[in-house]
């Protein structure tokens, strides 16, 4: 400490972020668009956008009607049925079952028997949509920002948990060293390289401070049993099912009698909880369906609420008496799940889902431009052996490559995803670990590309190739659906999602192709300048 507390915490926050903030920057690509995984699915699903045109005019008791009609027909001896019922983000009826599982079964065979135990349903006919094709759509976004993909989801959930504890220590130590860091905030000095970069950084890092602190706090929060398992362990011992069913009372399953004893009907219920609440439910949980311990738990709407534990009412699915409502839930439980509440968003209306959205990217744009400033800094001590026809060192190559496979190529893998979606068969085996794959290979090869030769014109390369992608992606809409922009943008309010999407990623797209055309203007300027000062010397070659 004998530089002081601000030149201690400036080492501290270069650190922690830059050896996490490739890592960093997919979490927060993945957590931004995941704010939006139910529109992003739909969009992933064009079989069903038709149906979701026509306007619905069926109450909710009407549609958890005809969805458990339905499961009568294809499940009536299920463990569990689950329903969604239609409301401003989900125009359609969404029901899966799940049976008991055989003996012998994987996690992995059971989660992929129950993709196939669901369907659709068009509220306003009753009838079955076209069968969806196979993807995980905004599902797969969300789980990799904390799960990861190709690895147990344990491993998956310490890596980020890890990276989000430094981020939080990058956060609370960048804070300490700018002593001015709201004055910078209104601070831009462009074409001042590194200056620029700075300025740049503090930007984008006080425009969404709060909301930078919070997803970063509330994300640790959300997995603190895992993280922190030594109370638990010290209370309960081995008995972790008993301290969850204690600290999360509406976790409790009634098991079956094994005596038939026809289901209730819901509507009532429906209409009961309506009262109640002043709010339809918006999900239906029967447990044990057609059996005498049958359950029937509805689930209202999020609301406005910050909690993520939805209140619930039960009723007994043989008689239809109803046999509690909302349990309470101590303090402390009240309060962890007011955190989780705000990491997830499920309580924002259309405007503040759009602006976490947007402070979303700035924390992207956060962690792009503290790596690149990095960067930039370490290249200014290399100026005159890179002048003298030297190199840069190893480090600041390898993390000029990082900064190129990470920040220009995320999105050309985001891109491969959903292109992946569109022209992979959809009849296609395995499908979904198809789509994801697509996503790996992309943002692959652009890291090997980058390692190969990290330069600024592959930087120009990445860009334009990210651009194009992203862009093209209302174009490919065009070609192989009905629903294209000049469909959805004058359609119903189903449809809505569809032309939102086609208009982000569009609107994304251009974005990185100014950044590409930027680059590119920069570096013919450089490439005048230095030929007007040295006329009888060739044009270097670009600095690796």
């Amino acid at each position: 400490m004998k530089d002081g507390l601000r030149q201690s915490m400036a080492w501290v926050h270069t650190w922690s972020g830059l050896l996490v903030c490739w890592l960093l920057l997919l979490v927060f690509m993945g957590g931004t668009a995941a704010y939006y995984k139910h529109e992003i699915t739909f969009w992933m699903k064009p079989e069903l956008h038709k149906a979701a045109d026509a306007p619905s005019r069926v109450t909710p008791a009407e549609s958890a009607t005809l969805a458990v009609r339905e499961l009568q027909q294809r499940a009536p001896k299920a463990n569990a049925w689950f329903l969604d019922l239609p409301n401003e983000r989900n125009p359609l009826i969404y029901a899966s079952w799940t049976n008991p599982p055989k003996k012998g079964m994987s996690r992995e065979e059971r989660r992929a028997a129950f993709r196939t135990q669901n369907f659709t349903l068009d509220p306003l006919t009753g009838e079955k949509t076209a069968a969806p094709r196979d993807t995980r759509g905004g599902e797969f976004l969300y789980r990799l920002h904390f799960d990861l993909y190709y690895m147990s989801a344990i491993w998956g959930r310490w890596i980020v948990g890890i990276a989000a504890m430094f981020m939080l220590v990058a956060i609370v130590s960048g804070v300490i060293t700018h002593k001015r860091i709201f004055k910078d905030f209104f601070t831009f000095r462009p074409k001042k390289g590194q200056r620029s970069w700075l300025d740049a950084h503090n930007a984008t890092a006080v425009l969404a401070l709060p909301f930078h602190l919070m997803i970063t706090y509330t994300g640790i929060v959300t997995l603190m049993f895992m993280y922190m398992p030594a109370p638990t362990k010290a209370l309960y011992g081995s008995e972790q099912n008993t301290m969850f069913s204690e600290v999360f009372p509406n976790a409790e399953r009634v098991k079956p009698a094994k005596q038939f004893a026809p289901l209730a009907d819901v509507a009532p219920m429906l209409l009961q909880a309506e009262r109640v609440w002043g709010a339809a439910p918006s999900r239906v949980v029967v447990t044990n369906p057609n059996d005498a311990n049958a359950r029937i738990e509805l689930h209202r709407p999020a609301g406005q609420q910050l909690s993520n534990i939805e209140p619930t009412m039960t009723f007994d699915g043989a008689s239809g008496a109803q046999l509690s409502g909302p349990k309470p839930m101590s303090t402390s439980l009240d309060a962890r799940a007011a955190i989780y509440g705000l990491h997830v968003a499920h309580f924002a209306d259309p405007l503040l889902r759009a602006l976490f959205f947007v402070c979303g990217l700035a924390g992207t744009a956060m962690v792009a431009t503290g790596a690149l400033l990095w960067g930039v800094k370490e290249r200014q001590k290399y100026a005159k052996v890179v002048a003298n026809g030297g190199k840069v060192g190893f480090g600041v190559r390898l993390v000029d490559a990082l900064n190129i496979g990470a920040i220009a190529g995320l999105p050309i893998a985001f891109a491969a995803y959903f292109w992946a979606n569109r022209l992979l068969p959809v009849e296609m085996a395995e499908r979904t670990n198809a789509e994801a794959n697509w996503f790996f290979i992309a943002w692959g090869l652009a890291a090997l590309l980058a390692q190969i030769r990290p330069t600024r014109a592959m930087w120009r390369i990445q860009l334009t190739l990210g651009a194009a992608m992203l862009a093209g992606i209302p174009l490919l809409n065009a070609f192989t659906t009905d629903t294209h922009l000049g469909v959805t943008l004058f359609g119903g309010p189903g449809l809505r999602p569809v032309a939102t999407f086609d208009l982000v990623v569009l609107a994304l797209g251009l974005l990185l192709g100014w950044a590409a055309w930027w680059l590119g203007r920069k570096a013919k300027k450089q490439a005048v300048a230095k030929q007007q000062a040295n006329p009888a010397q060739q044009p270097p070659l670009e600095a690796a």
